[in-house]
């Protein structure tokens, strides 16, 4: 089933800086482009980190000669003065940079900004920046049209996937939500058929309303077939 990759919604216009960048060069790069952080790259264009505003604020926070900010741990603490004392992209920078790569799905694009808590992810091919991917451009999956994506689960799941006639089968969508009704030749297609329309870019959620008209998950069917 064709599903949209990374790099079908990444942005390949991507601000960079190198290791060896100063702190008002990266600051410059932020605001010009108006980005919160930037992916930092090496002479063979690989992605070693990432340096953002947060990387950035520990120079303004610790001019102070004291330290107001006892919640902080004492690790946390360590790595915010470290970054106060950077000057460079390479010492200011977070490393190891979170990275995913072109050819994967938009839902382990998804999966992986969730599990690392991050906005973006440096999109690589070959270990080389490509572009970047953000919630954002994950988000654009789901305003896919519904009639798009009714003609998908039409066409993927029950013709070709399944392989059911489509005159028995009912697709309707509504804001991302598809409901599946009518008639299925065995009672084991209908999660097939709910997990495959869940599957599809740009689909919310699935309502299941699908019948049967065999059983085929009865011991007595299984004997019979044999």
């Amino acid at each position: 089933m064709m599903r949209q990759t990374v790099h079908d919604i990444m942005t390949t216009d991507v601000a960079t800086v190198r290791v060896e960048a100063t702190f008002k060069e990266i600051a410059q790069v932020l605001t010009e482009r108006r980005v919160s952080g930037v992916p930092v790259v090496d002479a063979d264009g690989k992605v070693v980190g990432i340096v953002s505003e947060a990387d950035l604020l520990p120079k303004e926070e610790f001019k102070s000669a004291i330290d107001e900010r006892p919640r902080l741990t004492r690790r946390a603490a360590k790595v915010a003065r470290a970054k106060a004392n950077g000057d460079t992209a390479g010492e200011l920078m977070s490393t190891p940079a979170v990275t995913i790569k072109a050819d994967a799905t938009v839902a382990e694009a998804a999966r992986s900004l969730a599990e690392h808590g991050v906005k973006r992810l440096p999109v690589v091919r070959a270990g080389r920046l490509v572009g970047i991917v953000s919630r954002a451009d994950v988000l654009k999956v789901f305003l896919k049209p519904d009639a798009d994506i009714g003609r998908l689960v039409m066409d993927e799941v029950i013709k070709r996937c399944l392989w059911e006639n489509p005159e028995y089968v009912t697709v309707e969508v509504k804001e991302g939500i598809v409901t599946l009704g009518g008639t299925l030749q065995t009672k084991s297609l209908i999660p097939i058929a709910v997990r495959l329309t869940a599957a599809i870019d740009g689909v919310v959620d699935v309502v299941d309303e699908l019948n049967y008209v065999e059983d085929d998950t009865t011991p007595e069917y299984q004997r019979y077939r044999r």
